[in-house]
């Protein structure tokens, strides 16, 4: 049985704050020989001394202070979790778990990230990156709350979506590789000459989907976007990459934009929920995205 119980540990904090054990009794709307016993049986139990007492006076040994150092944790942990079980019974979420498409940096987000921050709910954010199909696989099987995924979602139903912005494209190589000499626009049949780098979606049991690519192209498949972007810096491929992702790059010569016969068009991005679900936080992030973005027109790499 634990000797030490979260009651005593405020009793002896309110008596460190106040400065004695009346004073203490009086906060804590008890009577003083409550406050004595409190202390004293604990000290007995433990087989320690937790104050020096000096008449109305007491200050708090070395031992009183180690106790209370980690007690005062003690009692923000049992504070906290108070709050986190009243919030849950409100329909406010301990935890939210957001997939982003890996096209999108999460530097998107900073600024709805610190209205959250300012905002009532102390839920717990998780974000990860998904490729593709991979975002929608995440909702459906429920490893993700809310996404921000590419293209259309996966038939059936079950959750609901909102456009939320577009992402263009430029098609880009390294200034060393071949296809920076040729000329443009680039064709078909010179690109395929070429080995693409492209992402793997992330989708294990969806329809996996590939865009950009032809036919019997030579790839080199990576699983996230920085090593794409890294490849084709490289020299060793070519590909359409984000130009939000990729705008310093391309000042700084690391890579050069290169016109094609067939560019990709931007990709549009949709917000989605499972139908039905209705946290506070969720609810949150839903407003500030699916509405704020949606009437700002939000263009990502503007």
């Amino acid at each position: 049985m634990l000797r030490l119980s979260l009651d005593a540990i405020n009793t002896i904090d309110t008596i460190v704050r106040t400065g004695s054990f009346s004073a203490a009794a009086e906060q804590l709307h008890r009577v003083p020989s409550t406050i004595s016993y409190t202390v004293s049986k604990l000290e007995e139990q433990m087989g320690i001394t937790l104050f020096e007492r000096n008449g109305p006076q007491v200050k708090l040994t070395l031992l009183g202070q180690a106790l209370l150092e980690e007690g005062r944790c003690l009692l923000t942990a049992a504070h906290h979790l108070e709050s986190r079980l009243y919030k849950m019974s409100q329909g406010v979420e301990i935890e939210l778990n957001i997939a982003l498409d890996a096209l999108l940096p999460i530097s998107i987000l900073n600024s709805k990230l610190e209205e959250f921050i300012q905002s009532p709910y102390n839920t717990r954010l998780h974000f990860k990156h998904e490729v593709m199909m991979g975002a929608w696989e995440a909702l459906v099987q429920q490893r993700a709350d809310l996404i921000i995924a590419a293209g259309l979602g996966p038939s059936g139903g079950g959750y609901k979506t909102y456009p939320v912005g577009s992402l263009s494209f430029v098609f880009c190589v390294a200034p060393n590789h071949p296809l920076a000499q040729q000329s443009q626009p680039l064709s078909k049949h010179q690109l395929l000459a070429h080995t693409a780098i492209v992402i793997s979606d992330s989708a294990k049991h969806l329809p996996l989907r590939t865009t950009g690519l032809y036919d019997g192209q030579k790839q080199i498949t990576v699983s996230t976007l920085a090593d794409k972007i890294a490849l084709q810096k490289a020299g060793i491929g070519h590909g359409f990459l984000p130009r939000i992702c990729v705008e310093t790059a391309l000042k700084q010569g690391q890579l050069i934009e290169i016109s094609v016969m067939e560019p990709k068009p931007d990709e549009i991005f949709y917000l989605a929920w499972r139908t039905g679900e209705n946290g506070q936080a969720l609810n949150w992030w839903r407003d500030k995205l699916a509405y704020q973005w949606l009437s700002e027109g939000i263009k990502f790499d503007v």
